[in-house]
């Protein structure tokens, strides 16, 4: 595969979506092929599972959340993101796998050996070229997130569950440090693009 892989990772409400768009804007600049997709979400299927997932009137099991995470995902490798890379394009991707083992692994729980060996399953071993990971707070990141509207399911856990989170993405990103760019999602929207794209510019 010819393409570049790079995944946006990181709490809720750090601005994934913002940088994601402005990161797109700035590959399409330079007259790149640019792929762009989310998960769970990025195909039919995935957009079902997001609903599912997603959904605050409906109860889970740890386990239950992540195989239904999974499920999106290995439609994605196939259908989205194995495709894109071959053609040779820029692979933008709002989430991955390390969501999964910071949310389902640090934050619910369950053991990350078993995470990580489905995961090899699901992808096929397609792993990142570069994870940006945008730290923020998750008192910050709620409050941010709580101006979009209504809290979906995974927002509506408490503060406790979400400072798991952080902490696991964080330690992801120290084991995987050549992997990983840590950008500090609390400055403003201008300064953490800007650092996000020096990541970037590295691997171009």
């Amino acid at each position: 595969m010819t393409g570049l892989f790079i995944t946006l990772e990181g709490p809720e409400g750090a601005g994934k979506t913002t940088q994601l768009a402005r990161l797109e804007a700035r590959l399409r600049g330079t007259g790149r092929c640019v792929t762009v997709t989310r998960e769970p979400g990025g195909t039919p299927l995935g957009m079902r599972v997001r609903e599912v997932v997603l959904d605050p009137t409906l109860e889970m099991g740890p386990l239950s959340e992540f195989l239904l995470y999974s499920a999106s995902r290995a439609q994605l490798v196939q259908d989205v993101l194995r495709p894109a890379l071959e053609r040779g394009d820029v692979v933008l991707c709002d989430r991955y796998f390390d969501s999964s083992l910071a949310y389902q692994g640090a934050g619910r729980g369950l053991p990350l050996a078993l995470l990580r060996d489905l995961t090899r399953e699901v992808t096929g071993g397609l792993t990142p070229d570069l994870t940006l990971l945008l730290d923020l707070d998750p008192a910050v990141g709620l409050a941010r997130a709580a101006q979009r509207g209504q809290a979906d399911r995974l927002e509506q856990a408490d503060l406790a569950f979400h400072q798991r989170v952080r902490a696991g993405f964080l330690e992801l990103a120290q084991a995987e440090a050549q992997r990983f760019a840590v950008l500090d999602a609390a400055q403003s929207a201008d300064a953490v693009e800007a650092q996000l794209w020096a990541a970037v510019e590295s691997k171009l």
